[in-house]
């Protein structure tokens, strides 16, 4: 069905009651990904469960923060989870590769190509990369929402036609799913709107994120040209299942669009490095919100609150302080200034470098 898929396996999926592993449910997705890459398809996989994984092997002291318990807990929880993973896929003759991020690694476009590269060079020499964030290192303000918005951006840099987002869920509900005659939604296109209605917030048990941050990731990657299935990781088969196209698989499919050009997918997830913002008037909010290939000009430009130089990523906000999108910079604040009443200057951010969420296109 694809040739590069990243599947993203939630703790929900991986724990059991106790909130240690459940080593035979993790056996047996193992065994559907060994087949996969047995096939030739090339596959990252992003695995939560660390946390989940040290419950019960290390009781952190009752002095120790919130902060430091997740470091502990993740450090030892790690090594145990990619021990298990080692012994399992070692059974399938599947070398694998620990690849622990945060959220700094996708800050500038030569640290995103690094990464990537770093996971090519596994591809090409037949090693099946587990990725997860690396929570002993990262502090609140870099971390990733959840693994969801991880597997959303590793999909994108790596070129996926797929991204599979198991969780403990059958997908998105029409409503509330603990609600009579409530019914899983079978595809979304990427260009849908207001889908916030239906999603239940409530977050997992182990996990950081809830349904709301699956939404999102999974359209800003179909916007990206990834189709993205959100499915039950705790079904039988369900990898197999989903990649041989079974229509008896329940679980909600964001059909692709139309994709990105490579610059344009990195600067997509990258709103929390942008340095600066700068503020736009209604005629330039309507341009770039248009289906219209469209640059931000200085003549839509209202005010430059913060500084920049060439080559920053801006947030781009409107009056009423919404964040619409993000660009990269193509000269300096004070080059902006001194042209800001010049309505022929080059544009302040290209088209080629801007991405505007979804939310707000027409």
């Amino acid at each position: 069905m694809y040739d590069k898929i990243c599947i993203k396996i939630g703790s929900n999926v991986l724990a059991n009651s106790e909130g240690g592993l459940n080593k035979s449910r993790i056996n047996e997705l193992v065994m559907q990904i060994a087949r996969l890459h047995q096939q030739g398809k090339k596959v990252v996989l992003v695995s939560s469960g660390a946390v989940a994984s040290a419950r019960g092997i290390v009781v952190p002291d009752k002095k120790t923060d919130r902060v430091s318990q997740r470091q502990l807990l993740s450090s030892v929880g790690q090594v145990k989870l990619m021990n298990l993973y080692a012994q399992l896929f070692d059974l399938h003759d599947i070398q694998i590769a620990q690849v622990l991020v945060t959220k700094q690694d996708f800050s500038t476009r030569e640290h995103y190509l690094n990464m990537k590269n770093c996971v090519n060079a596994l591809w090409e020499n037949g090693v099946l990369p587990i990725v997860n964030e690396n929570d002993a290192v990262s502090v609140t303000a870099l971390m990733f929402t959840d693994n969801d918005e991880l597997s959303g951006m590793m999909a994108s840099m790596m070129g996926c036609q797929g991204l599979l987002i198991l969780s403990n869920v059958d997908g998105i509900y029409n409503g509330h799913p603990n609600d009579a005659g409530v019914s899983v939604i079978p595809e979304i296109s990427a260009e849908e709107k207001d889908l916030e209605q239906f999603i239940s917030a409530a977050k997992s048990d182990f996990g950081r994120g809830g349904m709301l941050t699956k939404c999102r990731v999974a359209q800003k990657s179909a916007m990206s040209g990834i189709n993205v299935h959100i499915a039950n990781g705790q079904k039988e088969g369900i990898i197999t299942r989903l990649m041989e196209q079974e229509q008896v698989v329940e679980h909600t499919h964001f059909k692709a669009g139309e994709g990105y050009p490579a610059v344009k997918q990195w600067i997509a997830y990258s709103e929390g490095f942008a340095k600066a913002e700068v503020v736009i008037n209604a005629g330039a909010l309507t341009a770039l919100c248009s289906n219209k290939a469209v640059s931000l000009l200085l003549a839509g430009v209202t005010s430059l609150p913060t500084d920049f130089e060439k080559g920053d990523l801006l947030k781009i906000m409107d009056s009423d302080k919404r964040v619409i999108g993000i660009g990269r910079a193509a000269y300096g604040k004070t080059k902006a200034e001194k042209h800001l009443s010049d309505s022929k200057y080059k544009p302040l951010i290209h088209y080629d470098y801007l991405y505007v969420f979804p939310e707000f296109l027409s």
